[in-house]
């Protein structure tokens, strides 16, 4: 029995035992498992926070970009604001400029009525004068005529007579001359037929007249520029007319003087060409432009004499070769004359057994007064005699440029034959054309009687010598001074000059400062 208790105690403390060691083992793998839980928790909680503090920093970035936009928004409007206000208030300093230049304008025109208004009422008041003059030598004349004897008004009455006489006998001599030179003997008149036979030359005629083309026309408004200041410009410069019609893709550049209107005409295709088109653009490109013309006349003169084979020419007698060719003589272009004329001088010369070179040399300077005689008193032919002798040209070239007109006697052969040359070249049908040089002609005394006056920097004549405009200095001259000049010059122009209609004098007194900036 005893047995039995001590081994039911054994197995009772057994039983404890092994419950007391399960119990451990479960109680630590309940702990370990708790802490596992634990940490996965710790873990989890780690990482939701992670994820919240992300979500956070995108929220608060997003929120950021979202507020930089709406102030971005919100500067650009104000900027949009501030622009079309300043576009507002350049549009409201348009209107004023605008309107002060019409004002100054209006100014201008009634300063321009009221010393209108004064220069006729000047003028009626000199033609007052001038008419009580005219009357009083009328009456002083018919108080003469009053007292004379019967003797004395025959013997005035055979006076004017004679002087009539004279006259006609002097044309009448002048006809006999003329009969007698075209009774020339039979030699002569081969030698000419044989010259005008070798001889085919082809005839051009002048203009007053060029055109440019342009590109487009909105061209067109650039060349007129705002309210016509680059065409007033260009025009002022050039001293040729700029007409701007409805012709499609050009501009006609008008005026008589060659030289004048080569140069607008150049200056104006590099304008187009450049696009930049303004008043000091346009000065500097025409100066440009005459330097230019410079070489191109140079060039012109040497091709000339290289043609003709004319050798060994001072360069002042090149250059005014070359001149030549904007000159022309009753519509005929004076270079191609005068190379006419040598070629023909030539062909005689070498008929005749004389010096071919010397006669083409004779006979190409023998208008090269031409070049020179709207700067210079005289006649071409006295002024290109002087011109041949201060370059060393020898005596039969002086003689026969001095006597091709019979100015002077004939002192050699070369002489003769340059006259018979001259007629020739001159003569033939459709080289010349009277009207273009009268025309020519009165547009060059035009500017000559302004020229002549002192403080005239340049003059041009324009609108087909409808209009004269003078460029006065203005540091020489005040407005008082340049309105007499204006009055003036056309009184001159009134007693000097017959013309039809009337001819409008501008005078402009532009005064200029420029310094540089270095």
């Amino acid at each position: 029995m005893f047995a039995n208790i001590l081994s039911s105690a054994l197995a009772l403390a057994l039983g404890l035992g092994i419950g007391l060691i399960l119990r451990h083992v479960y109680g630590v793998r309940r702990r370990n498992s708790a802490e596992n839980e634990a940490g996965e928790i710790i873990r989890r909680g780690r990482e939701e926070a992670e994820k919240l503090r992300r979500e956070a920093a995108v929220r608060s970035k997003s929120e950021l970009l979202a507020e930089r936009a709406q102030l971005e928004n919100e500067i650009k409007g104000e900027r949009n604001e501030l622009r079309q206000t300043e576009k507002r208030l350049a549009k409201r300093e348009d209107i004023l400029d605008r309107k002060t230049e019409v004002l100054d304008e209006r100014e201008s025109q009634l300063r321009s009525l009221e010393e209108r208004l004064e220069q006729r009422s000047l003028a009626a008041d000199e033609r007052e004068l001038k008419l009580g003059r005219a009357l009083e030598e009328q009456k002083t004349a018919l108080h003469r005529i009053s007292k004379l004897t019967v003797e004395e008004a025959r013997n005035e009455v055979l006076q004017r007579t004679e002087r009539e006489l004279e006259h006609e006998i002097a044309v009448l001599a002048d006809r006999a001359d003329a009969r007698a030179r075209e009774r020339a003997d039979e030699k002569a008149q081969r030698c000419i037929s044989i010259a005008i036979n070798r001889l085919a030359v082809d005839y051009t005629t002048e203009h007053v007249v060029s055109t440019v083309e342009l590109p487009s026309d909105e061209m067109k408004g650039r060349i007129i520029g705002r309210e016509g200041r680059n065409i007033r410009a260009f025009e002022n410069v050039t001293g040729v007319d700029v007409i701007v019609d409805d012709t499609p893709g050009v501009v006609v550049l008008s005026g008589f003087e060659p030289i004048r209107r080569e140069i607008a005409v150049r200056a104006m295709k590099k304008l187009v060409s450049d696009g930049r088109i303004h008043p000091s653009r346009i000065e500097e490109v025409v100066q440009k432009t005459r330097d230019e013309m410079e070489k191109v006349v140079e060039e012109t003169g040497k091709a000339a004499a290289l043609e003709l084979d004319v050798r060994n020419l001072k360069p002042r007698e090149i250059m005014l070769l070359g001149r030549l060719k904007f000159r022309t003589s009753y519509g005929q272009n004076v270079l191609d004359h005068s190379r006419e004329v040598g070629f023909l001088s030539g062909i005689i010369a070498a008929e005749l057994g004389l010096d071919e070179s010397l006669a083409r040399r004779c006979g190409l300077l023998h208008d090269i007064g031409k070049a020179v005689d709207h700067e210079e008193e005289g006649t071409h032919p006295e002024l290109g005699g002087e011109v041949a002798r201060r370059c060393n040209e020898p005596e039969e070239v002086v003689n026969a440029v001095v006597a091709h007109h019979s100015d002077a006697a004939a002192e050699s052969l070369y002489a003769t034959i340059v006259q018979a040359a001259d007629a020739m070249s001159a003569g033939r049908p459709g080289a010349r054309r009277e009207t273009l040089e009268k025309y020519v002609k009165r547009l060059e005394r035009l500017e000559a009687i302004s020229n002549g006056y002192p403080n005239v920097e340049r003059s041009f004549a324009i609108q087909a010598g409808r209009e004269l405009r003078v460029i006065a200095r203005a540091d020489k001259i005040s407005d008082a001074e340049a309105a007499r000049m204006c009055r003036d010059i056309a009184k001159r122009i009134e007693t000097e000059l017959t013309y039809p209609g009337e001819v409008k004098i501008t005078l402009v007194r532009e005064f200029r400062v420029i310094e540089y900036a270095r």
